[in-house]
């Protein structure tokens, strides 16, 4: 095990109705030590309760389901204030559908087609609290960053108390919240809590494009 003793693993939610694909992603990750399968189900609204349930780390949600598709499933997440990395995991790569998920609150947008180890390794980075996308689609992303930015409501950082923005600055520099917890020599539950608390403030939807917002405007500093 490479892993020291007080490392927990970052926990893992999968909701995708393809039982086999579900099955196989639960096989990759058994043979990792860092990344752990918490929940998994085939239903959305399930899914969103598993969410406030377990409170794992990171959730990768597929894009097509029937009846409420991953997108509605994203801003429901969101919107039960889930605060963790959610990965959308999907076959499509039209740009729509990748902006609908970044302003919706994704952290990162995977295809299925990769290979098993690439897909361990974007995990491992967006458990980071790293924004991850195929790479085939890293044009698309740079483009669609560009036009989200006009955002209609202006983040206000003073509206955030001093140890939020500890934490913001933490987050913008990349580390996770288990890191961020040990930094500051408190619980990765309070952490967690402060995260929910500045987004909301911050009106922004996920970790990455606070982070984002963060360096831009040197808040990282």
């Amino acid at each position: 095990m490479g892993q020291s003793v007080n490392e927990t693993p970052a926990s893992i939610l999968i909701i995708d109705d393809h039982p086999l694909l579900r099955r196989g992603v639960a096989q990759l990750l058994e043979l990792e030590d860092d990344l752990e399968l918490v929940g998994d189900t085939g239903e959305p609204q399930q899914g969103v309760g598993l969410a406030a349930e377990l409170d794992p780390d990171m959730i990768l949600l597929d894009l097509n389901m029937p009846g409420m598709d991953g997108i509605q499933t994203l801003k429901a997440l969101r919107d039960s204030g889930y605060a963790g990395r959610i990965v959308m995991f999907t076959v499509s790569d039209h740009e729509d559908d990748l902006v609908a998920a970044l302003r919706g609150g994704a952290d990162g947008y995977l295809l299925k087609d990769m290979e098993p180890e690439e897909m361990v390794r974007q995990l491992r980075q967006a458990a980071l609290g790293r924004m991850v996308v195929s790479e085939s689609l890293t044009a698309l992303l740079a483009e669609a960053l560009r036009n989200q930015r006009t955002a209609p409501a202006t983040p206000d950082i003073h509206s955030l108390t001093q140890r939020e923005r500890e934490i913001l600055r933490e987050l913008a520099s990349g580390l996770s919240n288990k890191l961020i917890a040990r930094k500051l020599d408190i619980s990765e539950g309070t952490v967690k809590v402060h995260v929910k608390h500045l987004l909301k403030k911050l009106n922004l939807r996920s970790r990455v494009e606070a982070a984002v917002w963060a360096v831009q405007e040197g808040i990282d500093r």
